[in-house]
């Protein structure tokens, strides 16, 4: 009881030093706490939806993927009309209702834009059914009755203000349709995100399927009494063993749910990463708030010591004030991170993401969660500081505040800092010389741990050194309250390491992107430059297929030269040894040869386009030992078997088209039936001798009713890899930025701890004329300093990261080094802002105090 009323009366008596910890305790909670409620609550609302639109039993075609509603083919697989009469007559159904769904379509309005989502949610075009107002209810107008009107979703009409009567363009492979908006209907459970269209079944089925009397899959209604799976076994006794797919509805929604959960999954693990890294810097705030508290209490300690408190004792209270600390944070994380995930469902909703809090789901492991890492993370971070506060000796009551330094323990940690960096480094350089990326990865990996535990551990004995450097720079110039400040920073080298420490690992990881990324964009407008041969380059964001009106419109410009279709073709290739392998193969023109300059191996690229020849990568030549004139068997899927013979061998060095096998577009049509064709995914085209920038306007000009395309020269195509990239290492920027938050409360924290514990020595500095202006300015360069030694180390560091990692992606052909040097210098730059921001509080509290009160102060 004794060392829990010590403890409940120094935690506080010291709750505001302890501020700082518990909000960085606080926002690393509230991260985890946010991220898991916020996929949670993604997880319901598909589970929701899932649930409610799927019928007892769905019957699909045999050859139907889940959620693969737009295949290379622009057309779903589709199921004969009489399949519903056959359903119909098997024992048990209640009602059975033909369904028409398609995701290869774009919907545009009148003025030509796109009414798709922007979040990478699908557009889905229907025929509206009974099976519909399971989840939706027509709210405004009727539901379509012909080929001039058609229904679109609530939140696609209020997010793009449509109206009844408003014109609206649907684009399928099978042509174009325009009709007049009939009706509006809402959904009854949360749509997240999709645009939806409904066409009455005749029109669905004629503009979105081509074929009359065809449907997508079937909707079966089980009678009262029949459960899903006796109703599955009588319908596929009805129709035949095996002869189509039947889902039940858990069967539907978990294959469904499947599909969702991996890119959730992801984006968790992700974000809780980022969470990670957080933590990792809150512990070196922690470890720095009760290495000073334990620092300023030394007399009060000793005296504790002295009337008979052990070593355990003493031990114990730290960890008990850490305790507290850690609940009274965790408690507060958690109920900041359900604010924060419902402030992630209302941005998602912004950017076309419609998540409803009536959806909020937060399970009970959440805050169990929470709870247990912001205390054991709390608590192991107090864990050293504690045991230095038990060796606190019954003499130290006699002695000023302050523990004395032990010589002996920094001679281990240089050592053990040396020997950890060291290992790390030569990691990294096994990296660099690993001749396959599975390996160096391993290595790398390595690397990045032991240098970022080695630094982290060496990093006073660095202060000593680097902190001189960085103050004859940075310091010198404002006399002699810069050379004050340079003695405070350098004061305490284990604090100062710890303190730069936190700034440390959330630039380094800044500093390693960076790096990565701008190699990559470099490695890649390389890359380009050496292998693109054509002048425009025409594909869709979202993976649609190229329309064959689109197509058209681009081979009628008579300012091109050549167009070229690239399509693939999924296939089973045996090489001459016997394996086989499932792959997809390039289809395309003659001209491709020209519009990508593959360096070769063996032969030509051009004859791989001859009658019974193909291409093959040279890795895939290496592995099987084939070489020119050996003969593959290739299957097309849903096509011919063919025997053909190696043409061409091509070089797998570069990053464009690594490993493809190519065929003549003539040879796949002549193998695959003409309704298992895909369509082109991407056309390149090159103009003719001197007219790139007429053609390039008249290009752009007839594909601009298809938006759904994006036409770009190679200047827009090396711009737009830099800017997706770009986007890319912005959110990491931004995740990162927690932990730099974090950081930043440490510096904040430090000082703030640190003017405490040197409260007598600057009413001292006052009393003898240094000013309230000097004072805090000697504050803030002492912050400044700490700032850029943490930046330093990180930037160091991440660089040296980043170049290992790029050695490493040169295996797979990203092989120019780019240091983003204006980037690396600006993040120098605001590191000092940083240190000026940090310090403006401790500062300010610096320069309020009353002189003779500092000089009476124990």
């Amino acid at each position: 009881m004794t060392v829990m009323k010590t403890a409940r009366r120094n935690f506080v008596a010291h709750k505001g030093r302890m501020a700082l910890s518990a909000i960085a305790v606080l926002l690393s909670v509230a991260f985890v706490c946010g991220t898991l409620v916020f996929t949670d609550t993604m997880n319901t609302t598909f589970d929701k939806l899932f649930a409610v639109t799927n019928s007892n039993v769905t019957v699909s075609p045999k050859e139907a993927v889940s959620g693969e509603e737009t295949p290379d083919t622009g057309k779903p697989q589709t199921l004969e009309g009489s399949v519903v009469d056959r359903v119909k007559k098997a024992e048990g159904v209640r009602t059975a209702e033909g369904g028409v769904l398609s995701m290869a379509v774009t919907v545009v309005n009148a003025e030509n834009e796109n009414m798709g989502s922007t979040t990478g949610a699908p557009t889905i075009a229907g025929n509206w059914s009974d099976n519909e107002l399971k989840s939706m209810k027509i709210t405004s107008g009727h539901a379509p009755r012909g080929p001039t009107e058609v229904m679109i979703d609530n939140d696609t009409a209020k997010k793009h203000h449509l109206a009844l009567g408003d014109e609206l363009r649907t684009i399928a492979v099978t042509g174009d349709s325009r009709a007049k908006i009939s009706g509006i209907a809402s959904f009854t459970v949360t749509n997240p995100g999709a645009t939806i269209v409904y066409f009455d079944t005749d029109t669905a089925q004629r503009q979105l399927l081509g074929a009359a009397g065809a449907f997508t899959h079937v909707n079966v209604t089980a009678k009262d009494g029949v459960s899903d799976e006796q109703l599955k076994q009588n319908v596929a006794s009805a129709l035949g063993a095996d002869a189509y797919k039947l889902q039940t509805a858990k069967e539907a929604a978990d294959a469904n749910r499947k599909d969702v959960g991996s890119f959730l999954d992801v984006m968790k693990y992700v974000m809780l990463g980022f969470a990670g890294i957080a933590f990792l810097v809150g512990i070196f705030l922690i470890f720095n708030t009760f290495s000073m508290l334990v620092a300023q209490r030394t007399r009060e300690i000793g005296l504790m010591r002295a009337i008979g408190a052990d070593r355990g004792q003493i031990n114990r209270s730290v960890l008990v004030e850490a305790f507290l600390l850690g609940v009274v944070g965790s408690l507060l994380g958690v109920a900041a991170g359900i604010g924060l995930a419902i402030g992630l469902m209302k941005l998602m909703g912004q950017m076309g993401m419609e998540l409803s809090t009536d959806d909020l789901t937060i399970a009970w492991t959440t805050p169990v969660v929470g709870l247990v890492l912001g205390i054991v993370v709390t608590v192991v971070a107090a864990y050293v500081p504690g045991r230095r506060a038990g060796k606190v000796s019954p003499m130290a009551a006699l002695r000023d505040a302050g523990t004395p330094g032990d010589r002996k323990a920094g001679i281990v940690r240089a050592v053990l800092g040396l020997v950890l960096t060291g290992i790390g480094g030569t990691g990294l350089f096994l990296a660099t010389a690993a001749e396959k990326a599975s390996a160096g990865s391993m290595w790398l990996g390595l690397g990045v741990v032991f240098t970022l535990v080695g630094f982290i551990v060496i990093g006073p004995l660095l202060a000593a050194g680097v902190v001189r450097v960085l103050s004859g720079l940075v310091l010198r110039p404002f006399g002699s309250v810069g050379r004050l400040a340079e003695r405070n920073a350098l004061r305490n080298p284990r604090r100062t390491g710890a303190t730069a420490a936190a700034l440390m690992i959330g630039l380094a990881l800044v500093a390693c992107l960076s790096v990565v990324g701008s190699s990559m964009v470099a490695s890649a407008t390389d890359e380009l430059d050496k292998s693109v041969g054509a002048d425009y380059i025409v594909s869709s964001e979202t993976g649609q297929p190229v329309m064959p009106q689109a197509e058209q419109a681009m081979r009628a410009n008579t300012r091109l030269d050549h167009v070229t279709a690239y399509r693939e073709l999924p296939v089973k290739i045996t090489a001459p040894d016997g394996t086989t392998k499932e792959t997809r193969v390039g289809a395309t023109d003659p001209t491709y040869a020209q519009d990508l300059r593959r360096k070769m191996v063996a032969g030509e690229h051009a004859a791989a386009y001859g009658k019974g020849a193909i291409s093959v990568g040279s890795i895939y030549a290496d592995a099987h030992q084939v070489k020119l004139g050996d003969e593959l068997t290739v299957a097309f899927d849903g096509g011919k078997t063919v025997k053909l013979k190696v043409a061409a061998i091509t070089s797998d060095e570069g990053n464009l088209d690594k490993g493809t096998f190519y065929v003549s577009t003539a040879l796949a049509e002549a193998s695959v039936p003409a309704d298992r064709m895909p369509r082109p995914f991407m056309l390149l085209a090159t103009a003719k001798d001197g007219q790139a920038e007429s053609a390039y306007a008249e290009v752009k000009k007839a594909l601009a009713e298809y938006p759904q395309y994006t036409v770009r020269n190679q200047a827009d195509y090396k711009q737009a890899l830099k800017d997706q990239v770009g986007q890319l290492l912005n959110m990491v920027y931004g995740l990162l930025g927690l932990a730099i938050v974090v950081a930043v409360l440490g510096v904040v924290n430090t000082l703030a701890l640190s003017v405490v514990e040197r409260t007598r020595e600057i009413g001292l500095m006052r009393a003898i004329g240094l000013s309230r202006r000097q004072l805090r300015r000697m504050i803030r360069l002492e912050s400044v300093v700490i700032a850029l030694f943490g930046a330093l180390l990180g930037l160091g560091l991440g660089m040296g990261w980043g170049a290992a990692a790029q050695q490493l992606l040169a295996l797979e052909g990203l092989k120019v080094l780019e240091i983003p040097w204006p980037t690396i210098l600006g993040v120098f730059a605001a590191s000092a802002l940083v240190g000026l921001f940090a310090a403006l509080v401790p500062a300010f509290r610096a320069g309020r105090m009353n002189v003779l009160n500092a000089i009476a102060s124990d």
